[in-house]
């Protein structure tokens, strides 16, 4: 076997410190089995990579040895130029001279035979390596979006923008998420379904628009496959009313006898069986709740599908669920966020005193389309003349939630400046726990609020010292401040800000695509600084606050990050290549434990029933090796990293 070893010399920096000569006599005059030793100024260079490539094509050795700098650093470049020299470039060894003993070993003698003992290791390992070849795998372009609030439409529209097809699935029959029900945005207090219209618009009816199928009332039942080749079934449940036909004039609604709650405004207020959603709704068109509907409990109504102006076919009483399937090379996630369950903090007492309200439900309480048309009232119809904002509901505390929110200050900021605009001489007291102020416009609405004569500050160290009883029908707080001192003030009304928390669909889809969450349920990144638009698992993207608290700004910005992946990594018309650098299982030795399934953090390995075996999906593993070691009949060994290499590099240091 023909083994040729280069040196770089670096400039001088490896050879003032490191004699090349004696490491040359040492492995290939003293006993050492290098077929050629030969150096270089630089190799990384352009003139250096050149004779590497020169080099090679002249001598054709089996194996290659370069010793040099970091492999993190020119690996990768080296494997480059032995590929255009038409040498398998998995038939290289780089060994680090630079960092690990030019740079650490002050004394050159042990510097050289440090560097001699860390080629002769390189050289025995190469010796055993393998030829391994890169696969390409067929890919499926497309993307599944799942969640249509402000990430997920970025996203989606990005991908068409780009010439791609999306599907955008999101479980209610509106789209835009939770700011289409907001009358106002901070800290610009932008109209919320202003704000998102023309993305609306664009998705809807624009340019790009044919290249995306939106499948509202839907949740994706379930998903097979891996990065580049997707299966995905999708339950839609029967809106009774065809979006294509539809004008969305609502002379259907009226005719209606049955009212139900409307849960877009949090049951704050009725809608009818067939309704829009909220007026402004988009797509433009009502939605048939068939467990309000009195045809559907018996009686043989037909009010609604007669009012119809354009067809009477537009409205199908009998149209039913069902399951579509769609294929895709990658999924986002953009699911959103919940609020923190404001009934776990009781001292509170939401949902036993009137008119202690979530921050959700008085933003739809203060929307000019929400239940009050936008009219600031208590329960019992009364002007308020002192509300009271409780930041920090859940948030900053071990016994809830102990992260911060981040943006429930800047919306209780904005409730202060909505407030002051309707109802110039309402009181308004803030009980803070901390105050969080984070960009370059956060401050404005809170220096309003601070000049605001109306408002006062109460700061609190635990949310234990808020107590809220129901007075004279009126919610009456009593509290020790952050200095112990006591007090009391009877409100008219109470608004909750509580901690954002992860949606009620993060679990179900983690279990489904096997994308772990983190300790407090959101969605894990696979790096949260570098990587936080990829999940742990290829092919999986995540956007927006199923991933963390954020504000719209940054939500639509990791929408299109997560877009950007997926254009990057599936481009139309290329084949998805695969390095070869993997886990490889011996069927013969495998006895179907499924301890490597449980351990793979990449959910890259199954158990094939027709074998009894596991199984490695290439498309999905990162060659990490912890399914090698783990497995109890050593029936797994890593490409690249097999025991038989190991053993060799490490007899090699010894010898």
């Amino acid at each position: 076997m023909k083994t040729g070893v280069y040196f770089c010399n670096c400039g001088t920096i490896i050879s003032d410190q490191i004699d090349s000569e004696r490491v040359r006599a040492d492995v290939i005059e003293d006993g050492g089995n290098a077929a050629y030793f030969k150096t270089c100024s630089l190799l990384c260079s352009e003139d250096g990579k050149q004779f590497l490539e020169n080099e090679l094509k002249e001598e054709r050795p089996d194996r290659v040895v370069v010793a040099a700098c970091s492999p993190r650093e020119h690996e990768k470049t080296f494997m480059r130029v032995l590929s255009a020299a038409g040498v398998n470039p998995y038939l290289f060894q780089m060994v680090n001279i630079r960092e690990q003993v030019a740079w650490v070993t002050p004394d050159r003698d042990k510097a050289t035979e440090k560097a001699t003992r860390q080629i002769r290791a390189a050289m025995a390992r190469v010796a055993r390596q393998e030829p391994l070849e890169k696969k390409e795998l067929e890919i499926n372009p497309d993307v599944i979006v799942i969640g249509a609030g402000p990430a997920g439409l970025k996203a989606a529209l990005t991908i068409a923008e780009a010439g791609r097809k999306a599907v955008l699935v999101e479980k209610s029959p509106v789209l835009g998420g939770l700011p289409v029900r907001y009358e106002e945005i901070s800290p610009t207090m932008e109209c919320g379904p202003c704000m998102l219209e023309p993305m609306l618009g664009e998705v809807l009816h624009g340019e790009y628009a044919e290249r995306i199928e939106i499948l509202t009332s839907s949740e994706v039942a379930d998903v097979v496959g891996s990065y580049g080749n997707f299966s995905v079934k999708i339950r839609q449940a029967a809106r009774h009313v065809d979006l294509g036909r539809c004008i969305g004039c609502g002379e259907c609604i009226t005719p209606c006898p049955a009212t139900t709650n409307n849960g877009f405004n949090l049951g704050l207020g009725t809608k009818k069986a067939i309704d829009f959603p909220f007026p402004g709704a988009l797509p433009s068109a009502p939605y048939l709740d068939p467990d309000a509907c009195v045809r559907y409990k018996g009686e043989d109504c037909r009010a609604c599908k007669d009012a119809c102006v354009v067809d009477q076919e537009v409205i199908n009483f009998d149209e039913t669920d069902r399951v579509l399937e769609r294929s895709a090379g990658a999924v986002i996630l953009a699911v959103g966020s919940s609020l923190y369950d404001c009934t776990k903090v009781p001292n509170l007492g939401y949902g036993t005193v009137p008119d202690v309200r979530t921050s959700l439900e008085f933003e739809r309480l203060m929307a000019s389309n929400g239940p009050t048309d936008g009219e600031l009232k208590t329960s019992d119809g009364r002007a308020p003349e002192t509300i009271a904002i409780i930041h920090c509901v859940g948030s900053l505390d071990k016994n809830h939630k102990q992260y911060c929110s981040g943006v429930c200050c800047e919306y209780a900021f904005k409730f202060n400046h909505m407030i002051a605009k309707k109802s110039a001489d309402a009181g308004i007291i803030h009980f803070y726990r901390e105050l969080v102020m984070p960009g370059k416009d956060g401050f404005s609405l809170y220096q309003k609020a601070k000049d605001n004569p109306n408002s006062s500050w109460v700061r609190y160290d635990d949310i234990g010292a808020i107590n809220i009883s129901a007075a004279g029908g009126k919610p009456n707080i009593s509290y020790t401040d952050s200095a112990g001192g006591r007090g009391g003030v009877a409100a008219d009304m109470v608004v909750l800000c509580p901690a954002i928390v992860p949606s009620g669909a993060s679990e179900r889809l983690g279990a489904l695509l096997d994308v772990s969450r983190d300790r407090f349920g959101f969605f894990e990144e696979l790096h949260a600084r570098v990587d936080a638009a990829q999940s742990k698992i290829k092919g999986v993207y995540l956007a927006g606050t199923c991933q963390a608290p954020m504000d719209i700004q940054k939500a639509v910005n990791s929408g299109m990050a997560a877009a950007g992946y997926v254009l990057s990594g599936l481009i139309q018309g290329r084949k998805l290549e695969l390095e070869p650098i993997t886990a490889a299982v011996d069927e013969e030795r495998c006895s179907g434990c499924r301890v490597c399934v449980s351990v793979c953090p990449y959910k890259a390995i199954s158990l094939d029933p027709a074998k009894e075996a596991a199984s490695v999906n290439a498309a999905l593993c990162q060659g990490c090796g912890t399914c090698v070691a783990a497995c109890p009949a050593a029936a797994i060994k890593g490409n690249h990293f097999t025991n038989e290499e190991l053993v060799a590099e490490m007899e090699g240091v010894l010898r």
